[in-house]
This record gives structure tokens, sequence and C-alpha cells, in this order.
């Protein structure tokens, strides 16, 4: 093996094409070592529910193929790279669960598009990775398969909903994961994990074939160790899709503008978000310390105001329950999903299917949309909080008048202890510096910039761009990165093969 055993889930995109173009290892050495790594170090941690080898020995073929035919230069751009998909994913013959009893036999018929050109970028697929239940969550707790572990502390949470995802990735399993992203599922966990998470702008990648949570907010990205890997693999799934109705055209190289640093560029920093109830000081310390890294690589850093976004999280707990209680009625316990035995009379049928199928979490919110979207209610939350997204938007408008790209927190705090947050609406302050982009639809990803100094664990900053210019995003994330370097594995899973 290459890179002095060094495990191919711990390399580069550009290590392990590298290695295979020079033909150091083979794609199917590729596979069947990251397969032999994640079925040896992922027993206790949990961050895959299934996976495919089958599937990335068949991939690992078709790389090899190309190889000896001289043509590995057009076999994509994540070629003989192993990837992991969230289990809220379609892949054809694959279970597509959601971390979900409700699924828990469903077979994907199909393959959702993001995975789709993910492998005609010639990935490895190594199967389907935990989550929060129908990404109902920050802490990856809820999933009915049980919890995923953070790589970084075993008594910590990896945040969620993708917290397979980012702890794969974070455990050097797998080079690149795809996550989605509704109010910070991506971002947080990533934060959470010591990684680079990135939601770009809604409508850059198609969510055809993702299990939808809340339509009008979901986006799926990719999880990498560095931003140009994130990069890379957001140009591979990125692109217009038919199939979904809120695809945009915008082909964009998300590497172009990597290495052009950050001079002359302006960075808006919002007071308000340093100074917000519930930021620990080692997460704030780490933020101002980040500003002041981007300031003295040359940007220039500018105060906004973001008013309307402190209503961000009553706007999306409206928005969110709502989209979401619409998006699971489909699972009725007779075209597919869970079906409880023994009813003759089908309300009865109905009702006990899917008290069972889902867990306390997803029954919480699909009872809160019922009753947000019923007569007399309606009016009075449902319209304001639309509301309230205007004028999010509005003031992310006024904002990007001013400044390049925006630097916030991404979580007030470090992981937390399974447990420690007991109570929903405390949960749900997770979130608090990352849901206002998923209202407003601009792009956002998470960068690491070391550990606290209380808790010793990663910590994330968020950098916001305006729509359909995340390459804003990754200059700046390239810039810190030179500061920082890319993320390392997890200490305990940073060993050679």
């Amino acid at each position: 093996m290459a890179a002095v055993g060094k495990p191919f889930g711990a390399m580069s995109i550009a290590e392990i094409q590298a290695g295979l173009a020079a033909k150091e290892f083979t794609a199917a050495e590729v596979a069947s070592a990251t397969i032999s790594r994640i079925e040896r170090d992922d027993a206790q941690m949990h961050a895959f529910l299934e996976l495919t080898a089958d599937m990335a020995a068949d991939a690992a073929a078709k790389v090899d193929a190309a190889i000896a035919a001289g043509t590995f230069a057009e076999a994509g751009p994540l070629a003989g790279v192993p990837v992991g998909f969230k289990d809220n994913m379609n892949l054809l013959d694959t279970h597509t669960t959601c971390s979900s009893n409700m699924l828990a036999n469903y077979v994907s018929p199909y393959t959702a598009t993001c995975v789709e050109y993910a492998l005609h970028a010639g990935a490895l697929p190594m199967g389907k990775l935990n989550m929060d239940e129908f990404a109902f969550g920050s802490s990856t707790e809820t999933s009915a398969f049980g919890p995923t572990l953070n790589p970084w502390d075993f008594q910590r949470v990896p945040g969620g909903s993708s917290g397979g995802s980012a702890a794969a990735v974070a455990a050097g399993l797998v080079p690149v994961a795809l996550g989605s992203d509704t109010g910070g599922s991506i971002r947080q966990p990533a934060s959470f994990c010591g990684i680079v998470g990135v939601k770009p702008t809604y409508g850059v990648v198609s969510r055809y074939g993702v299990v939808a949570f809340g339509s009008s907010l979901d986006q799926v990205g990719p999880f990498a160790r560095s931003v140009e890997d994130a990069a890379l693999a957001l140009n591979a799934i990125s692109g217009f899709d038919e199939r979904d109705c809120t695809s945009q055209r915008a082909d964009v190289d998300f590497t172009a503008n990597l290495a052009e640093g950050v001079q002359g560029m302006r960075i808006g920093v919002v007071p308000a978000f340093m100074e917000a109830d519930g930021l620990t000081e080692e997460v704030r310390a780490r933020v101002a310390e980040a500003a002041q890294k981007l300031e003295g690589l040359g940007a220039t850093l500018v105060d906004i105001e973001l008013p309307n976004a402190k209503a961000a999280m009553s706007a999306y707990y409206v928005l969110g329950p709502c989209e979401a209680f619409s998006n699971l009625a489909r699972f009725d316990s007779v075209r597919y999903g869970y079906c409880d035995p023994g009813h003759a009379d089908l309300g009865a049928q109905y009702e006990a299917s899917r008290a069972k199928g889902f867990g306390p979490e997803a029954r919480r919110r699909i009872m809160l949309g019922s009753y947000l979207l019923s007569a007399g209610v309606y009016d009075t939350y449902y319209y304001p909080a639309q509301q309230v997204r205007t004028l999010i938007t509005q003031d992310y408008d006024r904002a990007f008048q001013q400044v390049d790209c925006i630097l916030t927190p991404v979580s007030p705090r470090t992981a937390f202890k399974f447990g420690e947050i007991g109570d929903p609406t405390q949960m749900y302050l997770s979130d608090m510096f990352t849901i206002s982009i998923n209202i407003a639809g601009n792009g956002g990803m998470s960068v690491p910039v070391g550990l606290g100094a209380d808790t010793q664990l990663p910590v994330g900053v968020q950098l916001i761009s305006p729509a359909f210019k995340d390459v804003n995003m990754f200059r700046a994330a390239a810039a810190l990165e030179s500061v920082y370097g890319p993320a390392p594995v997890a200490p305990q899973f940073a060993k050679e093969d």
C-alpha cells in the first residue's frame, strides 16, 4: 500500500489518484482495503448502516480498466475515491432507511441524482451512513438503529442530522461523504467532527431521489477533510437536473479560485452573533481569531447587521414541520413503509403503523406540522413565517451589497455529551447560526479552525456566500486552510494500516 501504509480513507483525492496513475496500487485494492477498514474500525462508532462491497468492487473494476486502457484522465473527478452516502439518498438495490423503522425494509428501486453523478464521476460507493431519523435532529441520537459516536470522543455526539457522514470522514474511513442540510445538518456535524462541510446554494445540487424533509430548505453537499476535496466533490455532484423543478443551471468550477487568497475581499462579521446568548467563550475566541487571520491575509473586515436573523429559529420551526408533515404523509403503510399487522380497519392500520414506524422526534414534528397547517392556525403562523423568510432573504441581499462573504460561528458550542441535552427546544438551538442560510437559500460551509481551549474538541467557523457565488466562500475557506491546515484524522483513528 502507498503512502507508508496510510489508509486510503485518510488520503486526499489527489493522493489516491496520483497513486492509481502511478500504478502504486489498484482501484480494486482501494475498494477492498477501505471496506476492510470500515468493518474493523466502525464496529463501535457506528457511522455506516450498510456496506456495498460488491458495488465498490464493480466501480473499481471500471476505474482499473480505464487505467489499463490509458484513459484514466477521463475516468472522472472522483475516479477511484471511496465515497459514503447519507441514508436518505436512494441507491439502487440498497436499503434507504432514513434511520427509521418506517423504512427499515425499504430497498431503493432507483438512484438519486447526486449519487448517480458521484458514481458517474468514478466514485467507489462504500455504503450508506447513519443519520437522525428522517433528518430530524442535531445529534444523530434519534436514529432508530442507534447513535453514531463522535470519533474525537466516543462519549460525545457527532452532530446531526448527517452525523454518520461527518464521523466517517473525520475517522478517515472515507475521504468524502455526502450529507443533506435542512437547517445545519452538514455544517454543524462538520464543526463537531473537525472537518469541512458544504451546504451549497439551494438548487446547485439536485434533490431528486433524496427523501425529503423540508423541500424548500433541503440541500445536498459534501464532507471532506480539505477545502479542495470538498470543491472537487461538489463539482462532481452539482449540475442541472430536469427531474428536480428547483434545480438551477449554474455550471461552476468550485476549485477555480482556491489559490487566489483573500487579498481585496470584504468579509462580513456580525457583532450580534458574537454576543449571542449561549455562545461559549472557546467558540467565540476561535471565530474571532479566524476573522483576524483573514484580515492578516489581506481581507477587509466589515461589521454587518442581519436584523431579522433572530426570528429565523421561529420561522424555521413553522416552515420545517409544515413541510415535513406534508412530505411524511406518503408513508401510509400501504404503498411502502412499516405496516402493523392484524388490523381489519384501514384507519386503525394507519394509526398503529405510523405510531410504531416513526420515532418520538418524527412524531413530534408531524404533529406540530399538522397543527400549524390546520384551519384557524395556518394564517396565524404559516403566512407570517413566510413573510419572515422574505425579510431574512432581504437582509442577506443587503449585506452582500457590502461584502463578498460572511464569517460567523457554526454552532454555539463544541460537541456535547450523549444525553446532555434532553429538552428538544434546547437541542434546536444547536442550529441557531445555521438555520437562516437555509431559509434564505445562500451557500454556507463549515471550516475547521483548531480545537476549543476548554474542551480540546474541534471548532468550525461558518462562511456564507451570496446565492450562486459559492466560489466566494471556497476562496475564503482555502485561505483559512492555508493557516490552519487541512483537517486531521481524529487522533484515535490516525493510525497506519
